[in-house]
């Protein structure tokens, strides 16, 4: 793969990257309204959405950073974005170009004082593994195989300025409005600057690890304090394939059933006995070894969930309060998704809407055991996504809905039901995080 000398790291420089991208955007546009006059809509429509998709992603993996991490945000929409982008943005998880060595070793003596052959016996400078804050090198030290995590240059401290720059786009992709926005992408902005913090992620990791590494069928690394710093990780190197990789050929449903059953335990033990958990659950953060056991990697976003937001998310995800209308509405006052100065239109559109949403996502929660391979559940995930996402009703509506929590525990749990469809899963005991 072809490596990337520098980074843009100014305001100025990284603007200027997105101009330009968005000029081939408009260039797109005009073969689109050609297209329609030679070609279907759909057909039209769909090489719309891969040039687009193309040109966009080829602009933000030069970036990198929070631009390129919004890309891979929104590739595990699965449900909202046009497969085209799905695609093209999946490649951020796990596959960007990454920095050459002359740039890697820079930046390490940069964030280190040190050369990497002064603290390591062996340090290869070319990256096995680039994602969108940082690339992952294999050193060894005292007999033992090490993964190195350097953070690209200039990443933690562009994340406003491209948040700013990105705000736009997500506004009117989202169908977000000005009025109360701010504190969604405030959020957004939190956690991507945690995520630069490598000393916290660390911490975060050890925390985890100690918490759940008692789950049977799941592996954590070891990490290195004394060899990692605010931009440098030093771990375990751990063995085994993405996640995506296994799924694309295993034909064992028992392997599927096994991994299914660790991905599952471990995020409902994290949720519900933790009440924090690893709020970025894409391929990229999960090995399969040769053993079929789950290898949790990258604890940099971690999400906290406030007990306010908790009871009654959790409560949403009960039958019963579906049935019972007036604690249904109660409950959505409670997780700002009706607003005191609603109108009697926007409170009965909301809460239908909410109702037959809730009613389809939380059907896992409503039986002992549930089938993640069964294609109709998500099918219908999809159709509902496609349906709202077009519904020109609600494109006249404030769609800002929902605190601010929302943002990262409804990522979580769309990734989590995307990683468990992948994996076809089948007969997952949904509550055994309670005998854990």
């Amino acid at each position: 793969m072809k490596t990337i000398d520098s980074i843009p790291t100014s305001k100025i420089q990284r603007a200027s990257k997105l101009v330009s991208t968005g000029a081939k955007v408009g260039v797109n546009y005009l073969k689109y309204y050609g297209d329609k006059i030679t070609k279907t809509q759909e057909e039209a429509k769909d090489r719309l959405n891969k040039n687009n998709a193309s040109d966009i992603y080829d602009g933000l993996k030069t970036l990198k950073g929070s631009a390129l991490k919004v890309a891979q945000m929104l590739s595990m929409e699965k449900s909202i974005m046009p497969q085209a982008y799905v695609d093209k943005f999946s490649l951020s998880q796990f596959s960007v170009p990454p920095l050459s060595p002359p740039l890697v070793i820079k930046t390490f003596k940069k964030y280190f004082g040190e050369h990497p052959n002064d603290l390591f016996d062996t340090f290869n400078a070319t990256s096995v593994n680039a994602a969108s804050i940082g690339q992952v090198h294999i050193a060894t030290k005292n007999g033992k195989k090490l993964a190195v995590k350097i953070q690209y240059p200039g990443v933690a401290e562009s994340i406003a300025s491209d948040l700013a720059m990105v705000k736009p786009i997500a506004m009117s992709m989202f169908n977000i409005k000005g009025k109360d926005s701010d504190k969604y992408f405030k959020e957004v902005e939190n956690k991507l600057v945690e995520e630069t913090n490598y000393i916290l992620e660390i911490a975060q990791s050890k925390e985890i690890v100690r918490a759940c590494g008692h789950i049977p069928n799941l592996l954590f690394p070891n990490y290195y304090e004394d060899l990692s710093s605010e931009r440098i990780i030093t771990m375990d190197y751990m063995t085994g394939e993405h996640l995506s990789e296994f799924t694309a050929h295993n034909t064992d449903q028992n392997k599927s059933n096994i991994l299914g059953q660790a991905l599952w335990d471990f995020y409902m033990f994290q949720i519900h006995k933790l009440k924090k958990v690893h709020a970025d659950p894409h391929p990229g953060n999960f090995l399969v070894n040769k053993d079929a056991k789950l290898i949790a990697l990258d604890f940099g976003c971690m999400k906290t969930i406030p007990m306010d937001f908790y009871i009654p998310y959790f409560e949403l995800a009960k039958a019963e309060s579906l049935e019972d209308m007036d604690y249904f509405v109660s409950k959505l006052y409670q997780l700002e998704i009706l607003r005191a100065d609603d109108s009697n239109e926007e409170v009965a559109f909301f809460t239908d809407l909410f109702h037959e949403m809730l009613s389809l996502f939380t059907r896992p929660f409503h039986q002992e055991t549930f089938d993640f391979s069964d294609p109709s559940f998500f099918e219908k995930i999809a159709e509902l996504g496609e349906r709202f996402t077009n519904n020109s009703e609600l494109k006249k509506m404030n769609a800002n809905r929902g605190s601010k929590h929302f943002i990262y525990i409804n990522r979580t749990f769309f990734g989590l039901y995307n990683l468990m469809f992948d994996l076809k899963a089948q007969d997952v005991k949904i509550n055994n995080y309670l005998k854990l």
